[in-house]
């Protein structure tokens, strides 16, 4: 029978709430199948705010990936501000959905889209509020399986205590193949009841069950061994890589919020992957080999969700949007498409050697200039090589100065603060770059009023990147070198009144690196910091950094390591890292060479236009580079108005061939 619906006691209270328009759903293209209808129910949570959530594109496909199944349905699922916690605990109302309010208790399976792992509280919040044990050993065929997704879920162990499953990698086909495993399970009677349901799903590619597997540990703190607990377990797991990004257009119709979101526009996804190999880029790591979407492929996914949502931007997404072989053509072709229909496009990510005035220009040419945004993340030429984010301040600057000529006011520059090998003189030459900025476009433009806001966060290294074994800066040392950075902008009041500056203290970048790089010890500092009230770690308002600290010191005593050892100390060669046995496809030995040229200061160039350099990934995985050019053009719709229900021409010449 179908769960009851917690909604009528959960409408008494949200008028005591703020911002109760966020629990009600009811949301443009939200999807509320019959309970009887699927075999298998899945509910969707990213463990972060309603504003934060919604827009997320991964949770928006898998929604609707597999909303589409006959024999599933999905419904979304979003942590609760802590007024409306305490409301629910005491009126006895259990975690829900937003989509049709069935408890999260009710269903199959808690997928947990884990973006950032400074949610990992928020999690345990809503396992709590659902009535399932916080504890994967502790539930039992009536509970239901959590899984684990995004990229935190390249290392798990962390939370190993609390998921059932780490799905790594690409969602897409991954679901459809827990779906079967657990409709066939649950057609046979659950034989084996829940732990021959995980030992299968453990058989499953992509998955890893971390209760299926020991970890034993030597006398200096580090890993031994990582052992399989049954023998139909692998030994290591594979990540999962969707190659025909054309075969997944999807979000195919955008969720319109009712509330405010962080991101008010439709997403289209033009390439997935990157090459370029930033060392401190966790997600370029783990998302190789690069996929570009076919110019064909993005115009009809622009026109969908235009259609669908009626939104007035649309966000081409990616690691590098600017990157993209064709994109030229996708800009110019869709910017004459909706010209005069006040529907604008956005490259939320670019790289300075990238990009162009002419692609700018198409970018903006039926919205506003709202400001460019670039990402040097690093002051120095010097740390710039270390990271191997090499961009020249030089091209930096004509960049800019055209864009200041061609009518443009502002420029926002991105930066990080902790890098290995750094120094104070590489974090003060951030200043000087914005100061050249500005001077240059005063002289370009002839004006007065431009600006330039240089945004800097603390530097968390990450497992499957060159710097996971890194030792991470302590907050102290990145406070200091933000202070005198400041301290340095401010000198000159004639330019510095036009540099704005924003940063994130170093103490929640260092918890952050804690969970980033932690093992199953971490796993009892986060409960017994949601314990202690620890909720919406992401948000400074809530952040607490004593309590992390002495919940660390607690917790991992016993352990003989501390939060120093997990976080400020540089790894060796031969240490086993808690995530050595998850596969992102790159070469361990790859890794640590480009660890060893990163410290001579040695830059790498981009694979995709130059020869392999062995990192692995495409022989591992059993894909390859994809990118174009398609050798078609993107004609103009038919239509004016592209929210009219009348069709358009959406294909190039060739496209039926």
């Amino acid at each position: 029978m179908a769960p009851t619906s917690v909604f009528p006691v959960l409408e008494s209270i949200l008028p005591r709430v703020s911002k109760p328009v966020q629990y009600v759903g009811g949301e443009g293209n939200s999807q509320v199948k019959p309970w009887e209808s699927a075999a298998v129910r899945w509910a969707l949570l990213y463990p972060d705010a309603y504003e934060v959530g919604l827009p997320n594109q991964g949770v928006q496909i898998l929604y609707e990936v597999l909303n589409e199944r006959e024999d599933a349905l999905a419904e979304r699922c979003y942590s609760v501000w802590p007024d409306l916690e305490q409301l629910m605990r005491e009126a006895g109302v259990p975690a829900f959905t937003v989509d049709a309010h069935r408890p999260i208790g009710a269903f199959d399976v808690l997928g947990v889209s884990i973006s950032t792992e400074l949610g990992y509280t928020n999690m345990l919040t809503t396992l709590d509020l659902a009535g399932t044990p916080l504890h994967a050993r502790d539930r039992d065929e009536s509970h239901p399986v959590v899984v684990a997704g995004g990229h935190a879920a390249f290392n798990p162990e962390p939370i190993a205590d609390f998921v059932d499953v780490a799905a790594l990698g690409d969602g897409e086909e991954v679901v459809g193949d827990i779906t079967d495993v657990i409709r066939d399970w649950k057609a046979q009677g659950r034989p084996g009841g829940r732990h021959e349901l995980l030992v299968r799903l453990a058989g499953t590619p992509g998955c890893y069950v971390p209760g299926l597997y020991d970890v034993s540990y030597g006398d200096d703190g580090a890993i031994a061994a990582v052992t399989p607990l049954d023998p139909r377990v692998p030994p290591t797991v594979q990540k999962r890589t969707t190659v025909e990004l054309d075969d997944w257009p999807y979000p195919k119709k955008p969720l319109v919020p009712l509330a405010e979101t962080v991101h008010e526009r439709a997403s289209v996804e033009i390439f997935r992957g990157c090459t370029r190999g930033c060392r401190f880029c966790q997600a370029g790591m783990i998302t190789r080999p690069v996929r570009e979407r076919s110019l064909q492929g993005v115009g009809e996914m622009v026109d969908a969700a235009v259609r669908a949502s009626g939104f007035d931007e649309v966000g081409l997404l990616s690691l590098s949007s600017a990157d993209h072989s064709e994109i030229a053509d996708i800009t110019k072709g869709l910017a004459d498409r909706y010209e005069g229909t006040n529907t604008s496009l956005s490259l939320p990510s670019t790289r300075v050697d990238a990009f162009n005035i002419d692609l700018a220009n198409e970018i903006s040419r039926n919205g506003r200039r709202s400001g460019l945004t670039f990402a040097p993340e690093g002051g120095s030429e010097r740390i710039r090589r270390v990271i191997n984010k090499m961009v020249s301040e030089d091209d930096l600057i004509r960049t800019c100065a055209e864009a200041f000529s061609q009518g443009w006011r502002q420029v926002k520059l991105y930066f990080m603060c902790g890098l290995p090998t750094e120094t104070d003189e590489d974090v003060l030459e951030i200043a000087g770059m914005a100061y050249r900025v500005i001077e240059a476009g005063r002289k370009a433009s002839g004006r007065n009023d431009i600006r330039c806001t240089i945004s800097i966060g603390g530097f968390v290294p990450k497992p499957h990147t060159p710097f996971q074994w890194a030792a991470q800066c302590h907050p102290e040392v990145v406070d200091s070198r933000l202070r005198k950075l400041r301290e340095a902008v401010n000198s000159n009041r004639k330019i510095g009144r036009n540099i704005g500056m924003r940063y994130h203290d170093g103490e929640p970048s260092l918890i952050e690196g804690l969970l980033a790089r932690g093992d199953r010890r971490v796993g009892a500092v986060i409960e017994q910091v949601w314990r202690d009230g620890g909720r919406f770690d992401g948000w400074s308002e809530h952040f607490s950094y004593q309590r992390w600290v002495d919940r660390a010191a607690e917790a991992l005593e016993p352990t003989g390591v501390d939060l120093a050892w997990f976080t400020t100390r540089e790894r060796y060669a031969e240490e086993i890292l808690p995530w050595d046995h998850l596969d992102s496809g790159l070469e361990r030995d790859w890794l640590w060479e480009d660890w060893q040229e990163a410290l001579e200061g040695r830059e790498q160039d981009d694979c995709r236009w130059t020869p392999c350099f062995d990192c692995g990934v495409c022989p591992s995985t059993g894909t390859d580079i994809e990118v174009g050019p398609s050798g078609s053009t993107l004609l103009p719709l038919t239509v004016v108005n592209p929210t009219a229900s009348a069709t358009g021409s959406l294909q190039g010449p060739g496209a039926g061939d």
